[in-house]
């Protein structure tokens, strides 16, 4: 049994234009408006006056948490929570338990992503065994598995060792894939709770050195250059770094960057507050460092918008400050603050949207059948979203398992309201399908692509 076909009527391209797009056999084609022909005869009709097409998101920097800390997210949980925000396709870090640095563990990610069927989830393999940063993990059983990963990180830890971190660069480099680094010198930030400055000197919390971010990225380029390898720098926070990308860059070292949501958006001077949902890793930083975040973006030296989205059961939230876990989820409300800090500011346009938050980053996950969204026979991959609309950001959505959200109470802009995966809704009309509805869909899906 096939997935019904879908017309979208009158919906804006990212150029401006408006359209009409018919939604076939997991294909996308624009059509003429007001077109009746036998193709579009049968197909479910949805008005789509008012709302931008974007293809579909693709996030490179999600923890989802399973398995081993299911409490926290699933993929299926997170996968739902990636569909709310227009995202059609997440790469899963390796922090689980047991640590993704086998071809039998990332695999296992990969499946369970398949078979909930809100998201393509692409694995990334860790750097080292057990995240222990003492020797490189089974990087080639992982990128020859049928995971075929490309993307490899010990996110939540900086790979340290120089000597590791080069080999890591030389190995990836023979099968084009990358080394993503979690930019953070343990010795400079060993208990560190918030940036260094003079607020965490009058809060009373042991400051977090932008230099030890720096300092890693510096040498990170440096070795990339030497091995002529890919890099990949995650999370990206403070002014210095987005000058040492840019230098990098101008060298014509292969190196790529993101930015979090939250870095674009939120400041140090939330942590007065002392909410634990304000604590993340890396901190939150000075106005300046947003301000140089979103012109790093602007001008090219930031590649991406990654949401490390990191979920966190409430008692991990609840609690002295000291004590509570580093993380924020972001899936939901990535394309609404991007729209505050970016597109409101007037410093992106919708094209540009789609370029940090769709095409590079897929291009840099080198994740396949990611074609450029609207062309005729595309994959139907996309997602409809309101930039008109205004509203409070609530419980209501968040659609994945955990709620430490820093917008929670906050009025944002836009609004998803379709996401299409391989031709079938997971989002429709504001709400996100149930999940026996999209496991069927695509299940059909691959029968669809067996047989096809």
């Amino acid at each position: 049994m096939s997935n019904p076909s879908y017309l979208i009527v009158g919906a804006t391209l990212v150029s401006g234009e408006r359209t009409d797009l018919l939604v076939q056999d997991a294909r996308l084609t624009p059509v003429a408006p007001n077109t009746s022909n036998s193709s579009t005869a049968g197909a479910i009709r949805i008005d789509a006056e008012g709302l931008v097409a974007l293809p579909g998101l693709v996030d490179l920097h999600t923890h989802l948490r399973e398995p081993g800390f299911e409490q926290s997210e699933t993929v299926l949980t997170g996968s739902r929570a990636a569909a709310a925000g227009g995202f059609t396709s997440v790469f899963a870090m390796a922090n689980t338990m047991p640590v993704s640095d086998t071809a039998g563990v990332v695999e296992q990610v990969m499946a369970l992503g398949d078979d909930a069927g809100f998201a393509t989830v692409r694995p990334i393999g860790a750097v080292t065994v057990g995240l222990a940063g003492e020797r490189l993990s089974e990087i080639g059983a992982m990128a020859h598995s049928r995971a075929q990963v490309r993307v490899f990180s010990d996110d939540g830890k900086c790979i340290h060792d120089s000597l590791l971190m080069r080999r890591a660069l030389e190995y990836v480099k023979t099968f084009d894939g990358v080394v993503a680094q979690h930019a953070q010198d343990p010795r400079l930030t060993e208990n560190a709770q918030m940036n260094e400055g003079a607020l965490s000197s009058e809060l009373g919390l042991k400051g977090w050195p932008a230099v030890a971010e720096e300092s890693i990225i510096a040498r990170d380029v440096l070795l990339a250059e030497h091995v002529g390898a890919r890099l990949h720098v995650c999370h990206v926070s403070t002014a210095g770094s987005v000058e040492v990308i840019r230098w990098a860059k101008s060298r014509g070292i292969v190196v790529t960057a993101e930015a979090t949501p939250h870095h674009l958006l939120l400041t140090e001077d939330l942590v007065r507050s002392y909410d634990a949902r304000y604590k993340v890793n890396p901190p939150l930083r000075r106005d300046e460092d947003v301000e140089a975040l979103r012109a790093g973006l602007a001008d090219g030296t930031i590649d991406i918008i990654a949401t490390d989205h990191a979920p966190h059961p409430t008692e991990s939230k609840e609690s002295e400050w000291d004590a509570a876990s580093f993380g924020m989820v972001g899936l939901e409300s990535a394309l609404s603050v991007a729209q505050t800090a970016l597109v409101d500011t007037g410093l992106l346009q919708w094209a540009d949207i789609a370029r940090v938050l769709s095409q590079k980053p897929a291009e840099i996950g080198r994740l396949a059948d990611h074609s450029h969204a609207f062309e005729p026979g595309a994959p139907a991959n996309f997602t409809l979203y309101d930039p008109s609309s205004s509203s409070t950001f609530d419980l209501d959505r968040l659609a994945g398992k955990s709620t430490n959200s820093p917008y929670l109470g906050l009025t944002l802009p836009g609004r998803v309201q379709y996401t299409f995966h391989h031709g079938y809704p997971t989002v429709l009309g504001g709400t996100v399908v149930d999940s026996t509805t999209v496991a069927a869909s695509a299940a059909a899906w691959k029968a669809g692509r067996t047989h096809g």
